[in-house]
């Protein structure tokens, strides 16, 4: 910027943030935390539920997932907000303000997509894991010697109302054997010479569109996936039968969470997950020094078959918190105040 700018610039930004300081400093107790302890008394009981064992344990592999397959799968309601087109498919394609070019739009991506499956353009590419796992406070132990750590929800809540945290939806030691699933999903290998090309011909909106579609397949891979493993691989709902409606709206039993998200905003728990499944080796995909995955067209997370398993957000937690989940991942303070940085209650300085 120019020299004559910058300095009302700088002012503006720095006066901007001490707003939001100020806010967040007197947001009051609207949303009281609870102690650490009462928020474990109100924890999510496993109950009487029997697990039931899987019927392909440990690690299966699949090299090549044929994108065909996929195309029932997909997700197109996100496609549309990727290019700001507010609303759900289909009703969009008839909407009044977006809908001409939402149906210009999804015809390019149709065309596209054909061509995608057509010329093999990517390659898919999964790997699941389910393992024996036992809950240990707030962590879940993986076939008695990896450990998953997870975080808790303090909310103030009334009594029938528990908070949440995903290890409760595992048995401890006092309970039946329980197993705990993992997954890498990617549909974006190969995508960089067709994304290089588009871009060397300065042609932004294919380029744009290509990694959108590869968006979609990763999801819609992480949905076949799931629906795979919960009929076959895992096989507690041999009997599921749910169209795509029903998948996108979850209807089934089990819920698959991914480390960075609001039920475990903790990114580096990624790295465990990865170790486990030998993501790299078996599915291609790895992680970046901040716990991004490459090719970015990817999916991971867990598999819970707990029958009242369900996603929540951890939202904010206690300094008291903090420093518990510090000692358990053998970090510092200030390293996990680092990774859990959106969801402190308190200001670390």
């Amino acid at each position: 910027m120019s020299a004559d700018l910058r300095a009302d610039f700088v002012a503006k930004i720095n006066a901007d943030y001490a707003d939001v300081r100020a806010r967040h400093a007197n947001r009051g107790d609207a949303k009281r935390l609870v102690s650490l302890d009462a928020a474990r008394r109100q924890a999510f009981r496993a109950g009487e539920h029997v697990p039931i064992a899987p019927k392909h344990p440990g690690i299966t592999a699949f090299d090549h997932w044929s994108l065909a397959d996929l195309l029932p799968y997909i997700d197109w309601t996100p496609f549309f907000s990727t290019w700001e087109l507010a609303g759900r498919y289909p009703a969009i394609l008839d909407d009044a303000i977006v809908g001409i070019e939402a149906r210009k739009l999804f015809a390019d991506a149709r065309t596209m997509l054909d061509t995608i499956v057509r010329e093999r353009w990517l390659q898919a590419k999964a790997v699941v894991g389910i393992w024996p796992a036992q809950r240990l406070g707030d962590d879940v132990v993986v076939d008695g010697k990896t450990t998953l750590h997870f975080l808790r929800q303090q909310v103030d809540k009334p009594f029938e109302r528990p908070d949440f945290c995903l290890a409760d939806f595992i048995h401890d030691e006092s309970g039946p054997q329980d197993w705990i699933g993992g997954f890498a999903v990617t549909a974006g290998i190969g995508i960089e010479a067709h994304v290089a090309r588009f871009e060397a011909q300065l042609d932004d909106y294919n380029a744009i569109l290509l990694k959108a579609l590869a968006d979609r397949l990763a999801e819609a891979l992480a949905e076949a996936l799931h629906h795979k493993v919960r009929r076959e691989l895992w096989g507690y709902a041999t009997g599921e039968s749910l169209d795509n409606d029903a998948l996108i709206a979850e209807r089934y039993d089990g819920i698959r969470p991914a480390p960075g998200y609001p039920a475990c905003p903790d990114h580096t728990e990624k790295g465990t997950l990865f170790r486990l499944l030998d993501a790299e080796h078996h599915a291609g995909v790895t992680l970046t020094e901040n716990f991004a995955m490459y090719p970015t067209a990817a999916v991971s997370g867990y598999y819970f078959a707990h029958p009242q398993s369900q996603y929540f957000v951890v939202g904010r937690v206690s300094k008291e918190q903090v420093e518990g989940y510090a000692r358990r991942k053998g970090w510092t303070l200030a390293q996990a105040e680092r990774w859990l940085a959106p969801n402190l209650d308190y200001d670390p300085e």
